[in-house]
């Protein structure tokens, strides 16, 4: 914990307040990787398993009346309920195979990020077999490979499965939470500081910087930030050329395009974490492993910062919690991976799916890269989180959600701060947040 005064007003010095932290990365953390001989199946294995018990617990209370059965059990005509994973069968779907035909399609995308496509159907797939879905209760656009779901329907004679009801887990039980009953604390996430992307403002992060340490502002300001107790980084904090990254030697002249943006952001941390604590998590522009879970950036990055012990170099995703609230987040690749194959009103009722599906990533490995595991899928959420957030968006959105059983979780898509200079500030004591935002104009608005 930190013991340091900010400022010093006459007779009152004011002392920057702390929190209880407890990480949760531990189940997204790879200790030894291993690749041979291990296949994507069994994550899927892993999370039917883990998902159909918890379906097969609440099915009792839905359809008390219906037997549960295989797809290979399936009977024409009489209604059951199955229980599998969807598998969505997309016309657009980029595949790699496309890379070497010789009669590749030349139907244009139906939208430059997106690949639905009206033919797209959905099928359900268990150990013993898999049926095609019918009827208009699963609308294909709203759902993605990977999820694990009840169904109650029938066999049709045309052999496919006619839904006539759902069931998903919905949101996971979550730790009570009793607002109002603390101090005001704030936790600030900021996201996509892109050091060395020609959109970044240096002026802008260092502005950023001297406020939330107690440096800029007036009285009233600086003790709002005494109260920020923790910085979260949310991902693709440098932004590194491609032609950098291609396993070449380079040039002594260009060795510095590629060391300066670290070099740029270490001091600049130096800088957070000698008055606060600071999460820093891996993004996809960052120099860590590209597949999820990705893993901490290694401390050799920040040579001047990674001396404090308020500095900590996270996994994305991220868990943790912070005076009893439990947070869950990511950079982002989970909810954009999902935007490309599925379609929704705004990334809130994304977000909103995969607690309800209670999956954090549901399209990896299909479509999102992740590590092989072979006994565990660590994306299932088993707690809900009270505060869930997602990194690298194109602007700022949030959203209370609250679940049947009285869950309460507060949604943030954080903006990349590069592109709007905006960070958003969580008061942890109700779940109330709000921007924080600096313009070209060295303009600051709370």
């Amino acid at each position: 914990m930190i013991e340091e005064a900010m400022e010093i007003y006459g007779e009152q010095k004011l002392q920057r307040k702390h929190s209880i932290y407890h990480s949760l990365d531990e189940k997204f953390e790879i200790r030894t990787e291993r690749y041979k001989g291990q296949q994507y199946s069994q994550i899927y294995f892993a999370r039917l398993h883990n998902m159909r018990n918890l379906l097969y617990a609440l099915i009792p209370k839905w359809k008390p009346h219906l037997p549960v059965n295989t797809v290979l059990g399936l009977e024409q005509g009489k209604e059951c309920i199955i229980v599998g994973t969807l598998y969505k069968h997309m016309k657009l779907k980029p595949s790699i195979l496309d890379e070497y035909s010789k009669e590749r399609s030349a139907v244009p995308l139906v939208h430059p990020h997106n690949f639905m496509h009206p033919d797209d159907h959905l099928i359900l797939e268990d150990e013993s077999g898999r049926v095609k879905l019918a009827g208009d209760v699963l609308a294909p656009s709203a759902f993605v490979t990977g999820i694990v779901v009840a169904l109650h329907g029938k066999e049709t004679g045309d052999g496919d499965f006619l839904v006539q009801d759902i069931l998903e887990a919905s949101l996971p039980p979550q730790i009570p939470l009793a607002l109002g009953s603390k101090d005001d604390k704030y936790v600030v996430f900021v996201s996509g500081l892109g050091v060395g992307n020609s959109k970044s403002n240096p002026l802008q992060f260092q502005l950023l910087v001297d406020h939330i340490t107690g440096h800029l502002g007036d009285e009233k300001e600086q003790a709002i930030a005494s109260q920020i107790v923790r910085v979260i980084i949310a991902g693709n904090s440098v932004e590194i050329p491609v032609g950098f990254l291609t396993g070449q030697s380079l040039a002594s002249k260009d060795q510095s395009k590629l060391f300066e943006p670290i070099k740029e952001l270490d001091i600049s941390l130096i800088q957070l974490a000698a008055a606060m604590p600071v999460d820093i998590m891996p993004g996809p522009c960052d120099p860590a492993n590209f597949s999820l879970p990705q893993q901490p950036l290694h401390k050799c990055l920040f040579p001047g910062t990674s001396v404090y012990n308020t500095f900590m170099s996270c996994t994305n995703p991220h868990s943790f919690e912070l005076d009893d609230v439990r947070f869950l987040g990511t950079s982002g690749q989970n909810i954009d991976d999902l935007e490309k194959y599925s379609d929704a009103k705004d990334k809130l009722d994304f977000m909103e799916r995969t607690l309800r599906w209670r999956h954090l990533a549901p399209t990896a490995p299909n479509t999102l890269g992740c590590y092989p595991f072979s006994e565990k899928d660590p994306f299932l959420i088993e707690s809900c989180p009270h505060v869930y957030f997602i990194g690298n968006q194109k602007k700022y959105e949030t959203r209370l959600l609250q679940g049947s059983e009285r869950q309460l979780v507060r949604l943030i898509c954080i903006p990349r701060f590069c592109e709007t200079g905006v960070a958003v500030v969580l008061n942890i004591r109700n779940l109330e947040c709000h921007t924080l935002s600096f313009s070209t104009d060295l303009d600051l608005q709370w």
